[in-house]
């Protein structure tokens, strides 16, 4: 079917229905003019709310769409209604009768273009928009089901807010009242009874609010626990490529900024809504029946508030989305200065990284400026607006009082009844903004938590004997932060059990990768890292972090106890357990020349400890767990001679666990039962030192750049 049938069609039936419409409410149009102008506007407005109905049925039933269709049709609908109301309200009480018309006609013009941008805007990414609006329902509801544990608190405070409403709505027409009694014939009995309701109803409201703030601030704050808790769980499952690519200030963001906002996206605003919602109903029926047509006047600034609202959201949420990314660049560069301020104090950085993160916060303070100078023009225009109405209101209220048609007191209830409601309009078109911020909060949240780690942790086997077989077979690996390049190439390596392997070569050859992959913290392109025969994935996740362990060069301590740090993953480990490893790695008697022990508080990150000290203890924390598969990334750099020694010693007394070790001194390399030496990814030689020495290949010409020996072994 064409447009223009469509068309056709649209306008024979709108025509039938006006008749129709006329015919039945005939009788009732001749009521309603004998006796007031509000009851045939009631009437219009009802007409063109059905004929509006019917016509956008017969256009969505012919599949037939479009801004220009939806305009034709609010247009032919509302046009006449809205005339009726302008010439009503302002009409006969306007000195100038013909200024009065042009009023009217320059009144309806300007909230039609309104209308139009406000809620009909051309767009030529329609569908974009229907998938965003779509997008943030959806976000909208998974907040609201993480509600659920708190649904008793919410359901509470929903009571006490819609109490605190009621009584809060009573108070201005009392006040109106009471105004009234004070003005003409004074009656004691009157005054005390409305000054008692008035009593009544302020404490009611207040008594019911701070119950409802209560009860909403629970809600709120078991929220941001549980969902702080979920998504930290979830941050830790994540695969260390993960981590590679995502900033630390953007993690540490959306754990405290986000989270907050997303308790926002339904307690906070959802009360917000209700409140004011309930609220404006409320005032809006009692304002009409102190006076329909101030009503109508004062409501003329609806529109024009919701166009401001509308672009000042606009500009806001993108600006606020620049200033939360730029604080999460800020947070970064501050925390990885601290992180590393050892580094930076060394090589005497500190005006660099003190510039750097000026220039992060001189950022966020542009953008934070920008962001502050829309919402002052906004507010400007906004009060300008709201003045403007006032006035007109003041006005027209001492017409309505010379002609008696309401009185002083009425006028005063109706003044409280518009300043409440001009704020509640304000807040309700405020509020879906809002909402939609903390939706695309809640959005980044919830993108961080249905991540699924490339590196599965799935695997279900647990066997009781590990004998700790590895072997590389054909691994081709990169980075994800560097997936054209290749740092493992074809590499197939066998580790067998009860014996030592040694990785060397030049940095960035690919000796530490084995250890990663090793650990699962990446997954190999091609080929697979095999443990008795089976590939890692198939072992249970905690079972094959109890089997294989690692000590890196730079130990990792965190806050806390030399025994927790050493019983770290192990929450039922006797003391007795902490001490044989403490020894087994050297350790024990340095922890034991401490005051307090193996209870001394490490520090933050162990800077408490010396760095000989931190690499003993993390040996030792490897050791406790007896495992199948040691893996040592230049655990002797932090070593004196006599440690390393005892060290070297106690990893002897292991004849059943397989050993992999990277370093630079030839003294730990000489015992290697086998030793690969490793360049670009590649083995370009295997065997014991002595065969390799005898080869006089790349293991013999690369000894003086591949190891580091102390003065006294030189």
């Amino acid at each position: 079917m064409s447009n223009l049938l469509v068309a056709a069609l649209a306008v024979v039936t709108d025509l039938v229905m006006v008749c129709v419409l006329d015919l039945v409410g005939t009788h009732l149009r001749g009521e309603v003019r004998s006796l007031d102008g509000g009851a045939d506007l009631v009437r219009q407005w009802t007409e063109a709310v059905l004929r509006c109905s019917v016509l956008c049925s017969v256009f969505h039933w012919s599949d037939v769409r479009g801004q220009l269709m939806k305009r034709w049709v609010m247009a032919h609908c509302f046009i006449t209604p809205v005339y009726e109301t302008g010439r009503l309200t302002l009409l006969g009480i306007w000195p100038l009768e013909k200024f009065a018309m042009w009023l009217v006609g320059s009144v309806a013009a300007a909230l039609g273009c309104l209308f139009w941008e406000t809620l009909l805007p051309e767009s030529n990414g329609e569908s974009s928009s229907k998938e965003n609006k779509q997008k943030a329902r959806v976000l909208f509801m998974r907040v609201i089901r993480f509600y659920r544990p708190d649904y008793l608190f919410l359901i509470s405070a929903s009571v006490f807010l819609a109490l605190a409403v009621l009584c809060e709505m009573f108070i201005p027409l009392y006040t109106g009242k009471l105004i009234d009694i004070l003005q003409t014939e004074y009656s004691w009995d009157k005054f005390l009874s409305t000054i008692i309701l008035m009593t009544f109803f302020s404490f009611g409201s207040s008594f019911s609010a701070g119950c409802r703030g209560g009860l909403f601030m629970c809600a709120i704050g078991s929220f941001i626990c549980r969902v702080k808790h979920r998504l930290f769980s979830c941050l830790l499952k994540q695969d260390i490529g993960f981590f590679e690519t995502t900033k630390t200030g953007d993690i540490t963001c959306r754990l405290s900024t986000d989270t907050n906002l997303m308790a926002r996206a339904v307690a906070l605003n959802v009360n917000v809504l209700l409140r004011t919602l309930i609220k404006t109903l409320g005032m809006l029926y009692l304002m009409f029946s102190l006076s329909w047509k101030l009503t109508v006047l004062t409501l003329m600034e609806t529109p024009l508030t919701g166009l401001l609202q509308n672009i000042y959201d606009t500009h806001y949420q993108s600006l606020s989305k620049k200033v939360q990314d730029s604080i999460a660049r800020a947070n970064d560069a501050a925390g990885e200065a601290v992180s590393g301020i050892r580094t930076v104090k060394s090589f005497n950085a500190k005006q660099s990284e003190k510039s750097r993160y000026d220039e992060r916060l001189m950022d966020t303070h542009n953008i934070k400026t920008q962001r502050d100078t829309v919402r002052a023009v906004y507010l400007l225009v906004r009060r300008l607006i709201e003045l403007g109405v006032k006035v007109a209101m003041l006005y027209y209220g001492r017409l309505f009082i010379t002609y008696g048609q309401m009185s002083t007191g009425n006028l005063v209830s109706f003044i409280l009844y518009h300043s409440d409601l001009a704020d509640n309009i304000r807040t309700l078109i405020y509020i879906f903004g809002d909402m939609l911020n903390s939706v695309g909060a809640a959005g980044k949240v919830f993108e961080y938590m249905d991540r699924k780690p490339e590196v599965s942790t799935d695997g279900t086997l647990e066997p009781e004997e590990l004998k700790g077989h590895v072997s590389f077979q054909n691994i081709t690996f990169s980075y994800p932060t560097r997936p054209d390049r290749s740092v493992l190439k074809d590499f197939s390596l066998e580790l067998k059990p009860g014996k030592m392997t040694a990785l060397v070569g030049i940095s960035g050859g690919g000796k530490s990768t084995c250890v990663s992959l090793l650990q699962r913290f990446y997954q190999p392109q091609h080929g697979h890292v095999l443990l008795d025969g089976q590939p890692l994935q198939n072992y249970q996740h905690k079972y094959l972090h109890s089997k294989i362990v690692a000590v890196g060069q730079e130990p990792v301590l965190f806050s806390g106890t030399i025994r927790d740090n050493i019983a770290y993953g192990l929450p039922d480990c006797s003391i007795k357990r902490v001490e044989e490893a403490a020894c087994k790695a050297n350790a024990h008697e340095f922890i034991c020349q401490l005051p307090q022990g193996y209870d001394t508080d490490v520090g933050e990150r162990g800077s408490l400890l010396g760095s000989s000290q931190k690499q003993r203890i993390a040996i030792a924390r490897a050791l406790i767990r007896q495992p199948q598969v040691i893996l040592l990334d230049e655990i002797t750099s932090f070593l004196d001679p006599k440690s390393e020694q005892t060290v070297q010693q106690a990893l002897a007394n292991c004849p059943n666990q397989t050993l992999l070790v990277i370093a630079h001194r030839l003294k730990t390399i000489e015992k290697a039962d086998q030793i690969i030496v490793i360049d670009q990814g590649v083995i370009e030689e295997q065997g014991s030192h002595q065969e390799l020495m005898e080869k006089e290949g790349y293991y013999y010409k690369m000894k003086e750049k591949l190891f580091t020996e102390n003065n006294s072994n030189s």
